[in-house]
């Protein structure tokens, strides 16, 4: 009953926004024919409504063989509301100018200069009006074809020098991989693909930094087999993210909830994947060794859990010259890592997946998820310590990625 309630409120605040935006379709048809007018209020209302009848409709396809077929409708219509949000923006804008004109021209002129001023303020309205429709265009049109850019996987290398690295490891080449979230992939064509990419890089090291799943460990089965073939000299080893808990769906009983997890970490291992849950291991090479320490999901976050014990994991790494931490959350480096731990070099991360939304030119990096999170995508340095955040190798929610695509990060310690 609740849920039905929550959807009842958000399709009244989505009409009263539909008839806002209409006010402008009106401004901007000044002038045009009738058919021309018919076609496009028309045509408005008939998008307007169908997606507020599939919005309605969208707890009603709990089915597994809807999951996917539900996960794009609710993009679909998230990307059309959040176009005429932004398209709004604007004519508000537009908007409060024209009361301020309005009220500025009773105050302070003539009637016959307001007379002009009224001429003059519907010209640059029916501007902010096509200004702001063609924003909101463009942002929902950026989102549909984001959908085609999910298993567009980029290839993003790093050289990172550090002065306390044993010579033997001088050179070694680490994939990170995170977030694969295999309960949202659909083409086990794509992602063999982006695992042949990173078996073509043959890596010394294959680190993955948590959410294997959604929810399930069975979400995993249909691509068990191909990231089973990711191998490595020194060896692949993983930890959890918060969405391996777990904790986002119902569960009968705590112990199925437990098993769950037990199934997701013995999959783990069946893939040959070591799975580190608050503890270190050494790695050896020519004699030298450094270590590697992985913990379970710790965040900063009061929404997510703080499953990782680091004072646990790190006891005795502090007698190796160099330490790679994996931690899934990044929020974790500034929180622990950094102030009591500053003996760990380098902090691998995920989790943000960049919100599969931004922009990466040279000079602009800009996503949504950088005013929750400080460290969000890619490398950061403070002091002799430094933290990466891949960008995830799958998503979830939105099923696709606009300007921040999907990673596989090579590291070179040099």
């Amino acid at each position: 009953m609740r849920n039905w309630r929550f959807i009842a409120i958000i399709i009244v605040l989505v009409v009263l926004l539909d008839f806002y935006i209409f006010q402008a379709l009106k401004t901007i048809s000044q002038g045009a024919s009738a058919r021309w007018k018919a076609v496009l209020f028309n045509g408005y209302w008939v998008v307007s409504i169908l997606a507020l009848v599939l919005f309605a409709l969208l707890p009603v396809l709990n089915d597994p063989d809807w999951r996917r077929t539900r996960t794009y409708i609710f993009a679909t219509i998230l990307g059309l509301f959040f176009g005429k949000l932004l398209a709004s923006v604007f004519f508000l804008v537009d908007d409060i100018r024209r009361l301020f004109q309005w009220a500025s021209g009773k105050l302070f002129f003539s009637n016959t200069e307001g007379e002009n001023l009224s001429e003059d303020t519907i010209s640059r309205s029916i501007f902010l009006s096509w200004l702001g429709l063609g924003m909101g265009g463009a942002l929902f049109s950026s989102l549909v074809y984001g959908f085609s850019n999910k298993y567009n996987y980029k290839i993003r290398r790093v050289s990172l020098a550090f002065d306390n690295l044993p010579s033997a490891f001088k050179g070694l080449k680490i994939i990170q991989l995170s977030d694969i979230h295999s309960g949202s992939l659909a083409n086990t064509q794509a992602v063999a693909h982006g695992v042949d990419l990173v078996l073509t890089e043959k890596p010394d090291l294959i680190l993955f930094t948590g959410d294997l799943v959604n929810d399930i460990a069975t979400e995993m089965d249909p691509y068990k087999e191909i990231f089973s073939r990711l191998k490595a000299p020194m060896g692949v080893f993983s930890t959890l993210g918060n969405h391996d808990y777990g904790d986002y769906i119902w569960w009968e009983t705590p112990e199925l909830k437990k098993a769950n997890l037990d199934r997701l970490k013995q999959l783990q291992a069946d893939m040959g994947w070591r799975l580190l849950m608050n503890e270190h291991v050494a790695l050896e090479k020519d004699g030298q060794q450094i270590a590697l320490i992985g913990i379970e999901n710790w965040s900063a976050k009061a929404r997510f859990p703080k499953h990782g014990r680091l004072a646990e994991a790190y006891a005795g790494a502090e007698k190796y010259p160099f330490s790679i931490l994996m931690s899934h959350d990044p929020s974790h480096w500034d929180a622990q890592v950094r102030p009591h731990y500053p003996n760990i070099d380098l902090a691998l991360a995920g989790h943000t997946h960049g919100m599969q939304f931004g922009v990466e030119i040279p000079g602009l990096k800009w996503s949504p998820v950088q005013y929750v999170y400080r460290q969000w995508a890619g490398l950061y340095e403070e002091g002799r310590q430094k933290l990466y955040v891949n960008r995830g190798f799958g998503f979830i929610g939105y099923p696709g990625r606009v300007g921040i695509l999907p990673e596989i990060t090579v590291i070179e310690l040099v």
